[in-house]
């Protein structure tokens, strides 16, 4: 009878082991003081999230911060949603990483095809879309052609968006990736191409369909079988499949309903959820073990996704554009490097997302830091730019041994 409820509770552990949602940390977890940081700094970061859920400045958040590989931080604070009822912050729970997905997704598999002899950065853009428009001199005349390094550092001359509307009124509601490009490359360009940095979300759904026409793979299969799947991602995804939708943190509420699992930004949401500026979902979780990937030169746990070099060319500023501040896909030093912080150094580099996440990594000293917050959540008022900047220094400032 014993050895019979022994097998029973075995066989019950085993259904919950593959049937509960995985909240187990990947990294292993240690104080703070055996990775050269100090608690008791660290520590303020709960003074300084109490104020922002105060505020309400966002429903809730997920910090996860990272030294020499090590998890020193992992908190969930607040909620996950408002409406239609409040429900508690988790720390598996899965967010719409909005902007995040051009370099964790766009702009790594970009490198990927580089790496393998399939592309370059110095290709014109109309190598591929043949479509694409040209700046226009004076009289008429066709300026210099945008090249690849133009789109991944925002210096393609682009405007920041396109009406989705307008789109879907010309074109259909769902609009083909294909089809919006062709009408993203007729669009007039305001800057020849490296004359001025403009942030803009146009270019990263080109870089998308380039990827499509190289490898014969949409965005989301590409980044699934080259990235995401070898580094054991398994909540890092485009359009979350239904079963895991209940631990999709919602955003902006939309016709009534808040979005959950459903992309946030309206051209990603034209596409069906598949776009080179937005659409990847993700954990804190799986995205340390990303940056972990980035500050081990492209390899994680005998894994290799990119190569030493590709690491350092895509997290430099690139010097034939140095006043745009980027590097392929990462922002160190732009106007939108307010992740950083004031005490984090210029080799360090990042990204946020419009949702309200965020990402930084500083190789100098070993750092990464996650922070995942809903803050469009109802009604995409909330204010997250300062709190970012306050997270890294407080960050920052617990490092005692570097």
């Amino acid at each position: 009878m014993k050895r019979r409820i022994f097998f029973l509770l075995v066989l019950v552990l085993v259904i919950l082991a593959w049937t509960l949602p995985a909240t187990e940390v990947r990294l292993p977890v240690v104080r703070p003081e055996e990775v050269g940081m100090d608690s008791s700094r660290l520590a303020l970061l709960d003074k300084v999230m109490a104020k922002a859920l105060e505020r309400k400045d966002f429903p809730g958040a997920v910090l996860l911060v990272t030294r020499r590989g090590k998890v020193v931080w992992r908190k969930a604070y607040g909620y996950s949603q408002l409406v239609p009822e409040p429900a508690p912050m988790k720390l598996d729970m899965i967010f719409d990483l909005a902007s995040m997905t051009k370099p964790i997704a766009t702009a790594t598999s970009i490198m990927i095809l580089v790496e393998r002899g399939e592309i370059r950065l110095w290709d014109r853009v109309m190598t591929y879309i043949p479509e694409f428009v040209p700046y226009i001199e004076e009289k008429g005349i066709p300026g210099e052609e945008v090249r690849l390094f133009h789109l991944l550092t925002h210096t393609s001359g682009l405007p920041p968006y396109t009406d989705p509307k307008e789109v879907a009124a010309r074109y259909g509601d769902p609009c083909p990736t294909e089809v919006l490009v062709k009408h993203i490359a007729t669009i007039r360009k305001e800057y020849r191409p490296g004359e001025k940095f403009v942030y803009s979300c146009l270019n990263y759904i080109i870089l998308a369909q380039i990827i499509k026409l190289v490898s014969g793979l949409d965005l989301a299969e590409f980044s699934e079988q080259n990235i995401f799947q070898p580094l054991g991602l398994n909540s890092t995804f485009f359009n979350p499949p239904q079963e895991v939708r209940h631990r999709c943190v919602p955003t902006e509420v939309i016709g009534g309903q808040p979005l959950r699992g459903v992309v946030h930004d309206p051209l990603a949401r034209l596409q069906g959820g598949i776009s080179g500026n937005a659409g990847l979902f993700s954990t804190a979780d799986d995205l340390a073990i990303f940056a972990q990937m980035m500050l081990n030169q492209g390899e994680y746990r005998g894994v290799r996704i990119l190569s030493p070099l590709a690491v350092e060319r895509m997290t430099e500023i690139f010097p034939h554009l140095k006043f745009a501040g980027r590097g392929f896909g990462w922002d160190l030093d732009s106007d939108y490097a307010t992740v950083r912080g004031d005490l984090f150094g210029w080799k360090s580099y990042g990204h946020s997302g419009y949702t309200g996440t965020s990402i930084w990594v500083d190789p100098e000293t070993a750092i990464a830091v996650v922070f995942l917050t809903n803050r469009v959540h109802p009604e995409d008022k909330g204010e997250i730019i300062a709190w970012r900047s306050k997270v890294a220094n407080l960050v920052a400032a617990s490092i005692i041994k570097k």
